[in-house]
């Protein structure tokens, strides 16, 4: 499936999901797309990458795209639209957190599964014990990892996002029983097959976009947000001009104003935004 624009888009503002978006299956973006995203903040357009990930794992992205010392490349979207963070002034500007009482439900629900729970500050993974999936998550965030001894404990402060890895049929499993406990009180998804996430109630990528467009005085139909999974879906929703990736899952395909025509590994978002923003 391919859904292309008939003319030019007038868009001021594009934010990036990262993995199978912007990154190619090395983790890099790559010149052509870096080209054209340099190009796009040179003409005005705030570029805007925006990842489940904390903020210390997306800086080298930033620093890639070497765009950050631009009023067009000073702000981060972080944990899937908990967290903007201002590079230019050097602080946190919207925060949203799991209240204790979810996240210590959820850490119950997935030990009785025999799964390990995860929460995140800015540049560390803490859980009670490391295992291969631990491990994944701090190799894949690049971020660092800490077994905390009282971990129950730990939880009553409140944490932005809470992730539980694990064997994707399990991961099925847990996510029914906490959507059905939780109801509009979290967000539970998976970002992979093998990461569930819970997330505050009415909390997004997209919710976060909206936030930071209303703040820069940018209209919603300037907006575009490129994704492919489903921690993608309110930022592919909300903004005037959702993109997702035609390596992406089909329930976001459809959800929808654009498709890709190449992929994540053949420069996707670089070609599109040089054909239909540029």
């Amino acid at each position: 499936m391919t859904k292309l624009p008939e003319q030019k888009l007038p868009v001021k503002l594009i934010a990036l999901d990262l993995d199978d978006t912007l990154l190619n299956s090395n983790t890099q973006i790559t010149d052509k797309t870096v080209n054209a995203l340099q190009k796009a903040s040179e003409r005005g357009i705030y570029i805007v990458l925006c990842s489940g990930r904390a903020e210390h794992g997306i800086l080298p992205y930033v620093r890639r795209l070497d765009i950050a010392g631009r009023e067009t490349g000073r702000y981060l979207i972080a944990v899937n639209g908990c967290s903007i963070y201002d590079m230019h002034e050097r602080k946190q500007i919207y925060k949203r957190t799991v209240s204790s009482d979810i996240l210590l439900h959820a850490n119950e629900e997935a030990e009785k599964l025999g799964l390990r729970t995860e929460v995140y500050s800015p540049d560390t993974i803490y859980y009670r014990e490391e295992n291969k999936w631990t491990k994944l998550d701090v190799d894949l965030c690049k971020l660092k990892g800490e077994v905390v001894s009282d971990y129950e404990s730990f939880l009553t402060k409140g944490f932005v996002k809470m992730l539980i890895p694990g064997e994707p049929e399990t991961l099925q499993i847990l996510q029914k029983k906490l959507k059905a406990d939780f109801g509009e009180h979290a967000v539970v998804f998976t970002s992979k097959p093998f990461f569930l996430e819970i997330l505050p109630p009415h909390c997004g990528k997209g919710e976060a976009i909206c936030f930071l467009s209303e703040k820069l005085g940018i209209a919603p139909v300037n907006t575009m947000g490129f994704g492919d999974s489903m921690n993608d879906e309110s930022m592919i929703r909300l903004c005037g001009n959702g993109v997702c990736m035609c390596n992406g899952l089909d329930y976001i395909k459809n959800i929808a104003n654009y498709v890709t025509e190449l992929d994540n590994n053949h420069d996707g978002v670089g070609d599109f935004v040089e054909k239909y923003v540029l």
